[in-house]
């Protein structure tokens, strides 16, 4: 068929269309598109520093939360060696998805990273279920903290977890393992000016109760931050459509291509947190060259972010295709 010659092509969206048969291999550069360019080679060094400095303040937290007999010092170090936890397993996911693809593996392990951020919120859930516990049983009976070393340590976490949220600022908007990253750090920067609060108010009035108070609000706000991203992975995991793109504006303009009369088979899925597959079969009576076909590919990459997608030109009638039945889109 002659889509299949031009399929080939169709991938290769890099301008590199002389290196047609290299192009299975090497598309990822361009499955990136404009948008994520920059994703799989800046955030290395993000990790590693964020990894540190969270790492370091676990203990000094932990340590500090022990003494002082504080629950919410200690439910946010155990909240932060989750993230820590989190981190390495985000980190891990990166360097996969940027494994070649093999014999086996045609897409790589791009997809490694979807599974690390579901991975990581099904964590923080579990560790906000002890969180939420521990804070109940301490309402009966309420203990006693130094909300002077409460505060200093809650101090300097707003100042090391707003700093590593910095470090993924720029690209939260564009890969969710990295937002995941961004959001948890940016919450617990926010929780740890919870916890100066607690401490303050414990200092001036002595109401102990606040303190399994400010374990409960951190668990709500831990469980508000991570539903979107386990609900967004979950999505991802089963073939959804990404968030925010629209399956039917993506056809609508399929359909609104010269010579285009219908579109069928479409389909659009996540290939990774950061990069977007679509193929669908568009019935064209006219004829269309290879221009065609590479001018879709930058125009679905520009203006829906789809780095990625294979078009099938049919000039037949649609019932002739094997995939145009009730149960294809």
């Amino acid at each position: 068929m002659s889509e299949e010659k031009k399929t080939p092509h169709h991938h290769d969206h890099d301008h590199d269309h002389h290196h047609e048969h290299d192009s299975h291999h090497d598309h990822a550069h361009g499955l990136l598109g404009h948008h994520h360019h920059h994703a799989p080679k800046s955030f290395g060094r993000a990790f590693a520093i964020g990894i540190a400095l969270n790492l370091i303040f676990v203990f000094v937290e932990g340590a500090y939360g022990f003494f002082s007999n504080s629950l919410a010092l200690l439910s946010d170090a155990g909240h932060n060696l989750s993230d820590v936890l989190g981190l390495f397993l985000a980190w891990f996911a990166t360097w996969l998805a940027r494994k070649r693809p093999s014999a086996q593996f045609t897409y790589g392990f791009r997809s490694s990273s979807i599974f690390a951020a579901a991975i990581n919120a099904v964590v923080l859930l579990i560790a906000v279920g002890g969180i939420l516990w521990e804070a109940i049983v301490r309402f009966s009976s309420p203990a006693a903290v130094d909300s002077k070393m409460v505060m200093a340590v809650a101090a300097i976490g707003i100042v090391i977890n707003g700093a590593t949220a910095a470090l993924f600022a720029s690209g939260s908007k564009g890969d969710l393992n990295i937002r995941g990253a961004f959001l948890h750090m940016l919450a617990d920067a926010l929780i740890s000016f919870g916890v100066v609060i607690a401490g303050f108010i414990i200092l001036q009035t002595g109401l102990l109760w606040i303190d399994p108070a400010i374990s409960i609000v951190i668990g709500i706000v831990i469980v508000i931050g991570t539903w979107g991203l386990l609900k967004d992975s979950v999505s991802m995991a089963l073939a959804g459509v990404p968030d925010g793109i629209d399956a039917h504006a993506v056809e609508d303009y399929l359909l609104s291509l010269p010579g285009v009369s219908r579109v069928h088979d479409l389909h659009i899925w996540a290939l990774s947190t950061s990069q977007t597959a679509l193929t669908a079969h568009l019935v064209c009576p006219v004829e269309t060259g290879d221009q065609f076909l590479f001018s879709l590919s930058h125009s679905l990459n520009e203006k829906f972010g789809i780095g990625h997608s294979t078009v099938q030109i049919e000039r037949g009638e649609i019932d002739d295709c094997p995939q145009s039945g009730e149960d294809c889109v």
